[in-house]
């Protein structure tokens, strides 16, 4: 009896703290980012430890561009939940971006963590595709002393092309044409087309024309083919 009597007291909290959440989700989905995050922040007062709350909450501050505020939310939610991968990812995706806004010395002291957290995700879940591309493009911006490497790159984008063809296409079309190897990133952008007709392979090689082979027919060519093939 006296369990019953506590779960009736209970009962408003927790019908209160779920249908918070409901609303703070359908406005999320709806792009009312700003209400959402108000509701989401209720529903975490409730309860320190709501996850979803957390990640939303990340999420909300990744599409404003308030990566301390992120940073904070995905280290909490990791830390919460640490055998899901894109808890990693996130965390790892928020640090870098924070890394960019800071000045280089403390940029510096930031990588391994970034790196650590991306390598942890495949570890989690070794078919993770969006922290191979992350330690991609990690491997290509960050100069060689402080742990760049083209070859660390190509080893991620072997990796991609067996779990995906398509990412590993692009993703090679992306490593060549960074080190401004047109015609090999050409190549591999055709590939990708043939392996998968997305939308994006076909930006990516009309990109490619445009901005680095100045070539825009060839570009505007690509683009109607995609339109036609879409149609």
């Amino acid at each position: 009896m006296k369990q019953i009597i506590i779960i009736f007291l209970l009962f408003p909290t927790l019908f209160w703290s779920q249908t918070t959440f409901e609303k703070a989700q359908k406005l999320f989905d709806a792009e009312n980012f700003d209400k959402a995050e108000d509701l989401f922040k209720s529903a975490l007062k409730e309860n320190p430890s709501d996850f979803k709350s957390l990640e939303y909450l990340g999420d909300i501050a990744s599409h404003n561009k308030k990566w301390n505020d992120a940073v904070v939310y995905y280290k909490k939610l990791k830390e919460l939940k640490p055998a899901v991968a894109n808890n990693f990812y996130k965390y790892g995706g928020a640090l870098g971006m924070k890394a960019l806004e800071v000045n280089k010395f403390k940029a510096l002291g930031m990588i391994d963590e970034i790196r650590g957290a991306f390598e942890q995700a495949i570890v989690l879940n070794p078919k993770h595709i969006g922290a191979r591309w992350a330690l991609i493009e990690l491997n290509l911006q960050l100069p060689a002393i402080v742990g760049g490497s083209q070859a660390k790159a190509i080893k991620y984008s072997d990796e991609l092309l067996k779990l995906s063809p398509i990412d590993g296409y692009m993703s090679r079309g992306h490593i060549d044409e960074y080190f401004k190897r047109y015609s090999d990133a050409e190549r591999q952008y055709k590939h990708a087309i043939i392996t998968s007709k997305s939308k994006a392979s076909y930006t990516m090689l009309a990109n490619l024309y445009q901005k680095k082979m100045n070539q825009p027919i060839k570009a505007k060519e690509v683009l109607e083919e995609y339109k036609n093939n879409k149609n």
